[in-house]
């Protein structure tokens, strides 16, 4: 039986889908963390893989946050599954059992704690040589301590803490346990890639609660790197935990073994990361049954690379998948109708028709179809409506229609340019034009004057409106009506284009207004261009920019590495 373990950084990144992705990795049980999706978001090409059967924990407080699931082969299908850490969110039969003493904590630091989605428990019955046991794996995602918030250190301690209680409850009771994922925490030296740039490395509480939890029986220093350990005994108490690191115990001296790497700072190019993906075991069960444990740096598509186990064991599937696997959820298993089927007219024999032929959880090509675009669903097979008419139409929708017009599309600097109106007069009346239209008070007391029978002339030296035409009559009033232009428009129109402006003042006018961004200065080391960064983090530099080598980010000793360039942007230029 292979299991594997695999930060993916969000379940939606993967280009050729989910199950590509979970055949390339050729394991029995797959628990991956930081999904990334919440229960109104899981869609059925997630959720429902074809021989696979998946259960998800999903975070309730934050969408696009956390969240863990474990895909399990048919062949190694679960007898009993179950969302978080404290057993409150177990509602169902079929659940794992064994919680372990919660006395420590208060019921909001328990419903806390199961809040994000960080847990996933499956039980899994395996025969070991030639006897049937359990096994239960425990997929986490630990959280990340905040330096800037105190109090997520303290929730991740007491995160830690459950998680021992429920493994060691759980071990107790006479299953085999296995606890692995995203711990967030580097154990040792080795594990880190800079521990020197670390106050008080071993200080850290994370890392001392690993010690507690991990068997710390040291190997022999004679003894080669591939030999495993073999000192590791479950009865030994002088050792402390409970808990074996598999990858250590077959490889208890590589180093340079990172599964974590910063992608702003490109330092899987350089291998400058950390180890903090494990897949942690107990005592009897490591030295029984594990053969082979190892990291898979090679694999890409997230910032962690996956971890693998191998044990010589094999896995009994159960004839059912327990209540908490996703084919069970209503919108999966045919029972809760999409909200497409409320907005679009389906004809009733396709529907009766498609119901027959498809199996419960399955989605047909025209299913994919009318998820994606639910308004193009029913009987039109993907054609656009322009037609009002058309019955398919929902009532309250609005349809575009397409406009023909033969007018071409004018340029930007229409639209800063005066306009100019030519209108020919008539032909037996030559008259002049005027270019300013009438004013709205001109317009209004010519109204009035009408009304009063008083429309022939307007007094007080006021050019003569006769029915609001804003043409003049006589040529002898053209010069009036050019002196009211320039009187009410003492300020020139812009004129943009114009080739009578200055070009210079121009230029000058548009670099100030869409300035770019600010030339990049090349590194004192490398002399080559750097890169444009801007401060994310809040405090007095916060939205700032700033210059530093473009080169990705390793130790200080590699010379292919980041150098220590830094300069601030010059707001001025």
């Amino acid at each position: 039986m292979k299991i594997v373990t695999w930060n993916i950084n969000g379940i939606r990144t993967f280009r050729r889908g989910i199950k590509h992705a979970l055949d390339s990795l050729d394991a029995d049980i797959i628990c991956v963390q930081e999904t990334k999706v919440t229960r109104d978001l899981l869609d059925e090409r997630t959720a429902i893989v074809e021989g696979y059967n998946s259960y998800f924990s999903y975070s309730r407080g934050r969408s696009g946050y956390s969240g863990v699931a474990t895909y399990c082969k048919d062949s190694a299908t679960p007898f009993a599954a179950e969302e978080g850490l404290t057993g409150l969110l177990t509602n169902h039969e079929g659940a794992v059992g064994c919680y372990g003493d919660h006395t420590e904590f208060s019921s909001e630091e328990l419903q806390l704690l199961d809040n994000e989605g960080r847990a996933i428990i499956t039980k899994h019955s395996i025969m070991c040589q030639e006897k049937v046991v359990t096994v239960t794996v425990i997929n986490v995602y630990c959280p990340r301590a905040d330096p800037e918030k105190p109090e997520r250190k303290l929730f991740k301690l007491q995160f830690y803490k459950l998680l021992q209680f429920r493994a060691e409850a759980l071990l107790n009771n006479g299953s085999h346990v296995i606890v692995l994922g995203d711990v967030n925490t580097s154990h040792r030296p080795i594990d880190h890639c800079d521990p020197s740039d670390i106050d008080d490395f071993d200080e850290n509480p994370g890392r001392k609660w690993l010690n507690g939890f991990l068997y710390s029986g040291r190997p022999d220093k004679d003894r080669k790197e591939e030999e495993p350990n073999e000192e590791c005994e479950i009865t030994d108490s002088t050792h402390g935990g409970k808990f074996v690191d598999t990858f250590r115990y077959f490889h208890p001296t590589r180093t340079n073994a990172f599964t974590c790497w910063s992608t702003l700072t490109g330092a899987r190019q350089t291998n400058y990361g950390t180890r903090i993906d494990y897949i942690f075991a107990d005592c009897q069960l490591t030295r029984e049954q594990f053969v082979a444990a190892d990291i898979m740096p090679e694999v890409e598509g997230s910032d962690h690379c996956p971890v693998w186990g191998q044990l010589s064991c094999s896995a009994l599937p159960s004839v059912k998948p327990p209540p908490l696997c996703t084919r069970y959820l209503p919108e999966f298993t045919g029972k809760q109708q999409k909200l497409s089927r409320f907005l679009v007219k389906v004809d009733q024999k396709s529907v009766h028709a498609e119901q027959r032929d498809t199996l419960p959880g399955s989605q047909e090509e025209g299913e994919l179809r009318e998820n994606l675009h639910p308004i193009r669903g029913g009987n039109i097979s993907g054609k656009k409506r322009v037609l009002t008419s058309d019955p398919v139409v929902p009532k309250g929708k609005k349809t575009k229609t397409v406009k023909t017009t033969s007018k071409p599309q004018g340029s930007l600097l229409s639209f800063f340019k005066p306009k100019v109106t030519n209108v020919v007069p008539p032909a037996e009346e030559p008259v002049s034009q005027c270019e300013k239209m009438p004013s709205l008070d001109e317009i209004t007391s010519a109204k009035l004057s009408a009304t009063r029978g008083n429309v022939s002339s307007v007094t007080d030296g006021d050019r003569v409106l006769e029915q609001a035409e804003p043409f003049c009559d006589r040529p002898a009033q053209t010069d009036k009506c050019d002196k009211q232009v320039k009187t009410k428009h003492p300020t020139p129109l812009p004129t943009v284009g114009n080739s009578n402006t200055n070009p210079g003042a121009s230029l000058g006018f548009w670099k100030s207004l869409l300035h770019g961004p600010p030339q990049p200065p090349s590194c004192k080391v490398h002399g080559e261009a750097c890169v444009l960064r801007t401060v994310k983090k809040e405090g007095p530099n916060m939205g700032k920019q700033f210059f530093v080598c473009a080169r990705p980010q390793g130790h200080a000793s590699n010379p292919d590495a980041r150098c220590n360039f830094f300069a601030w942007v010059d707001k001025g230029k």
